[in-house]
């Protein structure tokens, strides 16, 4: 049970009064090793759309993307600091964040392409605060942009939801292992699982 803090108490679990503080150790992997054990966690993938500066349209595909709050509603995703975009994602006011189908592999290869227009040939509308939506996307959630946070090589946006839709029954494109992948239902449990274990 979530543990209900009363006024002027803390949680049991923090202390505040350690003798010494812990610090990190050093890491024993190279940069290579860290990104293909990260490329282990299957993520979905996204196209992070905005307005820059005179109405540009801008876009990028990530899939730094996770829920973060239901009330109030809140979701994250990170750019690298050396990315293109990010003093124009930086400045934006709002952005959408869309959560591609399997149909949709071409746009997350064309939006992670570098020196090309990477809305030639998309459809889209624009959404409640004039940034592009794209059509046939399996959710959106259009965002205010709510708060930054510089964390290591990257920054941490946290937009809070004005708007989200999604299509039931859309097939989501997965990425693992630096492979895009298609999602195939596995069938229910088998009945040996889904029996209760005799004790």
């Amino acid at each position: 049970m979530p543990y209900a803090a009363r006024p002027g108490r803390r949680p049991p679990f923090v202390n505040s009064r350690l003798p010494h503080p812990p610090s990190s150790q050093p890491p024993v992997f190279t940069p290579r090793e860290f990104r293909d054990a990260l490329g282990m966690f299957a993520t979905g993938v996204t196209i992070v759309t905005a307005r820059g500066e005179g109405g540009a349209l801008i876009g990028m595909t990530a899939n730094s993307f996770n829920s973060v709050s239901l009330e109030p509603p809140l979701v994250l995703w990170s750019l690298g600091h050396k990315t293109s975009s990010l003093p124009a994602f930086s400045r934006a006011t709002h952005y959408a964040i869309n959560v591609l189908t399997v149909e949709q592999r071409a746009l997350a290869e064309q939006f992670a392409t570098r020196g090309i227009d990477r809305f030639a040939g998309v459809a889209y509308r624009l959404g409640r605060s004039g940034v592009p939506v794209l059509d046939g996307a399996a959710a959106v959630f259009e965002c205010f942009n709510r708060s930054q946070y510089v964390e290591g090589d990257h920054t941490i946006f946290v937009g809070q939801v004005e708007r989200c839709s999604h299509r039931e029954g859309a097939s989501p494109l997965l990425y693992h292992g630096g492979v895009f992948y298609t999602e195939h239902p596995l069938g229910s449990l088998s009945a040996t699982v889904a029996r209760p274990m005799e004790k």
